[in-house]
């Protein structure tokens, strides 16, 4: 694993293995507020004005869509339940290099950091307003009782893991998205819209983070 700098000063790692960068060079910080937090989040509760929100990451990687999350719903005073799911979670020596505890409230790093060991095997409450579990397993095999209101997919891209975009692993994720639920990722490509519809979803175009012109954000309206 390397650590790289991006466009707007925060960092990145870099994967030898799967040869992809965990958040864009162009500035990892600005694509995650852009692509989950606005395009996502944002645009879910300004639609719902809901006081409480279920957020499902695919792809939980460094924790930057976390962190950056819960610092958001702090600030608008809500209630997050917030389950990553991650196949391959990093050490904790890792994440305490990323450098992202600039970015968010020193509470916010200093719970998440204390709760990151403990989040992997159980879920926790890293704030009065914000519980936390990340799901230590395969996309695949992700299981959940309730339903989310919006999906982060965040995982590598198609042309270094193909199997995270294919329809089946799609349709299984968002059988845990309620109706009304927002799906949101950083891509989009003539496969991922044409399946994103057969599922029922209403999609988009939205404007992409710096870099991408376009990214895919959809509805689902069964």
């Amino acid at each position: 694993m390397q650590f790289v700098v991006t466009g707007d000063g925060s960092f990145t790692l870099y994967h030898p293995e799967v040869r992809e960068h965990y958040h864009s060079k162009h500035g990892a910080v600005q694509e995650s507020q852009h692509v989950f937090l606005h395009s996502g989040l944002d645009f879910f509760l300004q639609k719902e004005k809901s006081t409480e929100v279920a957020v499902l990451e695919v792809g939980f990687g460094t924790g930057l869509n976390f962190l950056l999350t819960a610092d958001h719903v702090d600030n608008l005073n809500l209630n997050l339940r917030y389950i990553g799911v991650e196949a391959y979670p990093l050490e904790e020596d890792v994440i305490i290099k990323t450098g992202y505890d600039n970015f968010v409230k020193p509470v916010v790093w200093a719970n998440f950091r204390r709760s990151y060991e403990t989040a992997q095997k159980k879920e926790v409450a890293v704030t009065d307003t914000v519980n936390l579990f990340i799901a230590h397993q395969k996309a695949s095999d992700f299981y959940d009782t309730q339903k989310f209101d919006v999906i982060y997919f965040d995982a590598f891209a198609a042309v270094h893991q193909p199997e995270m975009w294919t329809t089946e692993i799609l349709e299984h994720l968002c059988s845990f998205l309620r109706v009304g639920g927002v799906f949101v990722t950083y891509a989009i490509t003539g496969n991922l819209k044409r399946t994103m519809k057969a599922l029922g979803f209403a999609i988009e175009k939205a404007p992409g983070a710096p870099g991408k012109r376009e990214m895919l954000r959809a509805v689902k309206m069964v």
